[in-house]
């Protein structure tokens, strides 16, 4: 039989292996590309790009056509990017852009393209 602290033990690495598996795996319907890939993707029209890092990072290095909308801001500017059209999501390292994607497909967007690696890979 086991003993309580051995029950609590085993619920607390379960707890923390399903946040893991959330947090790493990429949720249905958010594509990733490379930002190799992502050259290619900025000569095409109907795309909206979003960059979610804050005005002053976006200032020291920015990619032309990107539109900036701090992430702590999306949720209140989801308004200004239309539902319909793709959205890519950039920010400095892949981290805030995952979140940024997981906040639009939560407010109902439907194509969404997460920038892997962000601007430290540009």
């Amino acid at each position: 039989m086991l003993e309580t602290g051995s029950i609590m033990n085993i619920l607390l690495i379960a707890v923390v292996l399903v946040f893991a598996y959330r947090s790493f795996v990429p949720v249905r319907g958010i594509k990733a590309i490379t930002t190799g890939e992502l050259k290619s993707e900025l000569k095409k029209d109907g795309i909206q790009f979003i960059d979610v890092r804050t005005p002053n990072e976006v200032q020291a290095n920015q990619i032309k056509g990107f539109k900036n909308i701090p992430l702590f801001e999306l949720q209140k500017r989801a308004n200004e990017l239309s539902k319909e059209k793709e959205v890519f999501v950039i920010c400095q390292s892949g981290m805030r852009s995952s979140k940024a994607s997981k906040i639009l497909k939560k407010l109902g967007f439907k194509h969404i393209t997460n920038v892997k690696g962000g601007m430290s890979a540009w």
